[in-house]
């Protein structure tokens, strides 16, 4: 330890908030061999996407692959019950896979309509947001940024709020728990989070 100075972990960034968690990149599906489970958006390029999906393994029909893609509560009901659940078989070149992207030293600014645009030839990059600039929060994707550390597959359970000690907090629920709580009622099992370690995904 002799005497250099502990280097600042929020050096570079605003006031004292820890860096953002690393996008969602999305990538075509078509010849991976690793989609089980994992998330996906589905789409045609120029009409639309549809994501909170999740895939399972590759099926080919002739000479065409196919990825069959469940609704991401029907996913966890039926891996929490082992149960089968419909699955439509969605053509590989229209799946794109979730992936989490390499950490970005600088966070993009969204301050007017066009450095908003997107093209429409593949889903586009979301990066993250954090909760303080986000309108409704509840049900949506967040990540909890703590030391360094990026907790996802959480849900938002409640909007912002005061906590008993003073703090802006927002509660959370993992995303098995969440979805547990539509097809079983019984609610979720919820932390408080403060607000500066949450960015909506």
């Amino acid at each position: 330890m002799g005497g250099e100075p502990i280097p600042d972990p929020f050096a570079d960034q605003p006031d004292w908030a820890p860096r953002p968690p690393r996008p969602i990149v999305p990538a075509p599906a078509a010849g991976r061999n690793d989609l089980r489970g994992r998330r996906v958006v589905v789409g045609l390029p120029g009409l639309g996407w549809r994501t909170d999906l999740r895939a399972d393994e590759t099926v080919v029909q002739g000479s065409r692959s196919y990825v069959p893609v469940i609704v991401e509560q029907d996913w966890y009901r039926a891996e929490t019950e082992q149960i089968e659940v419909f699955a439509p078989l969605v053509p590989a070149e229209r799946v794109w896979l979730e992936m989490v992207g390499p950490a970005s030293s600088d966070r993009p600014s969204r301050t007017d309509v066009l450095s908003r645009l997107v093209s429409l030839d593949a889903p586009a990059r979301r990066d993250p947001v954090p909760v303080v600039d986000a309108d409704a929060l509840v049900g949506r994707r967040v990540v909890e940024v703590s030391d360094g550390v990026e907790r996802r597959d959480l849900r938002a359970v409640t909007d912002m709020h005061t906590s008993s000690d003073g703090d802006i907090c927002v509660r959370v629920a993992t995303e098995m728990d969440w979805y547990r709580w539509a097809w079983t009622g019984q609610p979720p099992k919820t932390l408080e989070v403060p607000v500066h370690l949450l960015w909506i995904e």
